[in-house]
C-alpha cells in the first residue's frame, strides 16, 4: 500500500538557492525590510567608500529615511547636494528599494 505525502511535506522538485529560501523566510515573517536596514551599516563601508565610512558617526533608518550623521561639515555639504545619487547607490546594493529619501545631519 502506497502511503500519501503530506501536502504541507511535499518536496519541491526544482532546486532553490539559500538566498531565496532566506528572502522567502524573512518575508514570511515580516522581517524583511527590517534585515535590509539592518544590514546597510554593514555594507555602508562598500557602498560609499572607506574616506565617506570613516567620517560616518550613525547611521539609522526610520520610516525608510536613511539618516546619516556625519563629522565634516564639508562632507556633508557635498553629499547633500547629491541625495539621490545616495539614494541610488543604496537601493541598487540591495537589487530593490530600501530606503525613500536620504537624510544628513
Amino acid at each position: 500500500m502506497k502511503k500519501k505525502p503530506h501536502p504541507a511535506g511535499e518536496r519541491r522538485r526544482e532546486t532553490v538557492t539559500m538566498k531565496d529560501l532566506m528572502d522567502a523566510m524573512l518575508k514570511s515573517y515580516n522581517i524583511d525590510r527590517r534585515f535590509d536596514q539592518a544590514s546597510l551599516v554593514t555594507k555602508w563601508n562598500k557602498i560609499m567608500g572607506t574616506a565617506i565610512a570613516n567620517r560616518t558617526t550613525n547611521l539609522e533608518i526610520r520610516k525608510d529615511v536613511l539618516i546619516i550623521t556625519l563629522s565634516s561639515a564639508p562632507l556633508k555639504h557635498e553629499l547633500n547636494n547629491s541625495k539621490q545619487k545616495v539614494m541610488d547607490m543604496v537601493n541598487a546594493e540591495f537589487g530593490k528599494r530600501v530606503v525613500n529619501q536620504v537624510l544628513f545631519v
